[in-house]
């Protein structure tokens, strides 16, 4: 997946999931849009099967403060930071209720790679990385990433038939793998939650949420199906 710059559009608040947690509970809430062939953009929903060449980008809001980064591992094992980034936009503090724009500039990360999963791993630290001696900068891996070990995209017939779309329920938010299987530099991030985390979606949103409140770093990766 790879950055393109473009002119690009707005759009109004998104719309929270009536299921509300509780008030301590530390919630993220993410929203794929796909470019159509008009240039307007549109909300897809998280597991759909894309094509190469189509061009995404995120919404994301929380109802906490903190710093967001976001890295990508594509289907063709190249490793690379997505946001902040020169070209996606290098201001990644984060304000509790205020909607945002990955990327943050005019553009947009077009699909690109063998079939597959890209993953896209969000993590989001109270402190900023750099900023306190126990977090440190996120620098690329020294080398190219195997692939990511996963199957072919595959639509589920269910949904298939009922929408006349593809797509993979595999694919979107999902918990991250083993430490062993995180690129290197996030598998280093010192106090790192991962796994104590809630994942649901309404409609084509998808939300996550920490039980307790977050005051180390959490990560979580949202996996995006490819042809």
């Amino acid at each position: 997946m790879r950055v393109r710059t473009i002119l690009c559009c707005l759009w109004g608040a998104a719309v929270f999931y009536a299921q509300q947690p509780a008030p301590d509970t530390h919630r993220m809430q993410i929203t794929l849009e796909r470019q159509t062939e008009n240039g307007a953009w549109e909300v897809i929903d998280p597991g759909l099967v894309l094509q190469k060449g189509d061009k995404v980008r995120f919404r994301f809001q929380a109802n906490f403060d903190g710093y967001l980064y976001v890295m990508n591992q594509g289907t063709s094992g190249r490793y690379e930071l997505l946001f902040p980034r020169e070209e996606t936009g290098e201001d990644n503090r984060i304000e509790a209720g205020v909607e945002y724009r990955i990327p943050a500039t005019q553009a947009w990360f077009r699909i690109d790679g063998p079939p597959g999963h890209d993953i896209v791993y969000w993590m989001v630290t109270p402190l900023k990385l750099g900023g306190a001696p126990k977090y440190r900068p996120l620098p690329p891996p020294p080398k190219p990433l195997p692939p990511p070990a996963n199957l072919l995209p595959r639509c589920d017939d269910s949904i298939f038939r009922a929408r006349g779309v593809c797509i993979d329920s595999s694919a979107g938010p999902r918990q991250v793998g083993k430490e062993e299987d995180l690129p290197p530099n996030l598998a280093r991030v010192p106090e790192l939650r991962s796994r104590e985390l809630v994942i649901m979606r309404k409609g084509e949103e998808a939300v996550i949420s920490s039980p307790a409140v977050a005051q180390a770093p959490v990560l979580y990766e949202f996996r995006i199906a490819h042809k």
